[in-house]
């Protein structure tokens, strides 16, 4: 019978289902793994669940365990997540019985499935608030599909809940049903672990469904009820088109966000955001642009067209266009690309300028540095105001270690100049266009390495008089 504590007292105990295979996704990654907008399918639904305030968070693993349980633990999740391993894969079911002795005396038990039918937080808070206010013994959540098929179906006599069909065991008539059953669930827990005994395994697939709880609750005159949540017509990771569908709904709702908290989406259709990016009021992003997660944009920047930023930082006001940043740190007020590639540890400070075809690695451009062409700077220190020419290479590596470059600044490197590694430009210095520098250049000094011109007259004439003289002919 349901019991009389106060609603908001009561405990909760967060059950995630992890243990799946996905068979049909044709993959060794755990299907609960496999990204969604830039976290794992599994991170989604801890995330939506820890809007109930549970008590405890377990997580039932079987396929994979060691690479779920790693990755979860990465997570720094609280309450710290107890892990229960079902051994044999043998229905929804038969791995909530696995985390009996996980829940504990906890009062109420949420279920989720780990492969992420893309409910809300709001959805989550919504269903347990409605299971505790009724006081019922179960509490599912539905939604509706233009396309139901694999899913169980919600079968009501009027509005009353009488039970949930799996497809593969459903009639033609239960089958055209569009109200389907989503694996989230909130039970009292009593009332779900004195039903789990009584499931079996006729069905098709031989398993134990959670679902089946419902009649047998039902049998016992307590009380059901059903809440409708909007998934977005997207169900579950069950195939890679799933996912897919999946990801578009997550998308859409980040995208959403960005835009109501004041961010310019040029093409929102053609715009990929991951669910922990940080944008900036009145920046504009341009189409075909992926921020990934960890990056963190300013305000009243313009990002895109055509840029890939990866657990990478953007200052305020800075312009970045047709270029590939990754784990670079960017100030206020710079210009990078078109065509430029920021690698891992690249820093640039305030209004620095990195331009087309320009790779950067583990290097720093000083305020106001310049880096506009065709030029390769690896493990470099580049002071303030200086103006790196086009064509410029820090040669950095020996073949066994990598070297630094200095160059101070208001220093002027000429175009086409080879910085051999370890090496210092000072201060104010220049190198000629065309030098290979190998030693240290002084403050205020001009490098110039070259061999002097040579120039040969009547160089021409006397080559095509050569080739008339071998019978060649002339190409115009």
């Amino acid at each position: 019978m349901a019991q009389t504590t106060k609603p908001n007292a009561r405990s909760l105990a967060l059950v995630v289902l992890a243990a799946g295979k996905g068979k049909r996704l044709k993959s060794d990654t755990p299907k609960v793994l496999h990204p969604v907008c830039g976290r794992p399918a599994l991170w989604h639904v801890v995330q939506a669940g820890l809007a109930a305030k549970p008590t405890k968070v377990i997580v039932v693993v079987g396929h994979g365990a060691g690479d779920v349980r790693a990755e979860v633990a990465s997570w720094g999740v609280s309450p710290k997540p107890i892990f229960v391993e079902q051994s044999k894969q043998l229905g929804t079911g038969h791995a909530v019985q696995a985390a009996r002795q996980a829940v504990g005396r906890a009062h109420d038990v949420l279920v989720m499935g780990g492969d992420y039918d893309p409910v809300t937080r709001a959805d989550v808070k919504r269903l347990v608030a409605s299971h505790r206010r009724s006081d019922a013994a179960a509490t599912i959540a539905s939604t509706l599909l233009d396309d139901p098929g694999g899913y169980g179906r919600v079968v009501r006599r009027g509005s009353r809940l009488v039970e949930v069909v799996e497809d593969l065991d459903a009639s033609p008539e239960i089958r055209a049903i569009r109200e389907v059953s989503i694996v989230l669930f909130a039970f009292q827990r009593r009332a779900l672990f004195g039903a789990l005994p009584m499931l079996d395994r006729r069905n098709r697939q031989r398993e134990y469904y959670l679902n089946r709880v419902v009649p047998v609750l039902l049998s016992q005159g307590l009380k059901v009820n059903a809440v409708p949540v909007d998934t977005g017509g997207a169900m579950g990771l069950n195939s890679r088109a799933g996912l897919a569908a999946v990801e578009a709904v997550v998308r859409a709702r980040v995208n959403a966000q960005h835009m109501a908290d004041g961010v310019t989406l040029v093409d929102p259709n053609a715009t990929y955001i991951d669910v922990d990016v940080e944008i900036g009021a009145d920046t504009v992003v341009r189409p075909n642009t992926f921020l990934e997660r960890g990056s963190r944009i300013g305000s009243g920047c313009e990002i895109g067209p055509s840029v890939s930023i990866a657990e990478s930082v953007i200052g305020d006001d800075s312009l970045v266009c047709f270029s590939v940043l990754e784990g670079a740190t960017v100030g206020r007020g710079c210009e990078v690309g078109p065509f430029a590639r920021l690698r891992e540890g690249t820093v640039l400070d305030d209004a620095a300028q990195v331009g087309n075809y320009v790779e950067v690695k583990a290097s720093t451009l000083g305020r106001g540095a310049k880096a506009k062409h065709l030029t390769y700077l690896g493990n470099a220190e580049i002071g303030d105001g200086a103006n790196i020419g086009a064509g410029t290479v820090t040669v950095n590596y020996d073949g066994y270690s990598k070297h630094t470059t200095k160059v101070g600044s208001g220093a002027r490197i000429g175009s086409d100049t080879m910085l051999v590694a370890p090496v210092k430009v000072g201060r104010d210095a220049n190198t000629a266009a065309g030098s290979v520098i190998t030693k240290n250049v002084p403050d205020g000094a001009l490098a110039v390495e070259r061999t002097e011109q040579r120039t040969v007259e009547g160089y021409r004439e006397r080559k095509d008089a050569e080739h008339r003289r071998r019978g060649g002919r002339r190409k115009s």
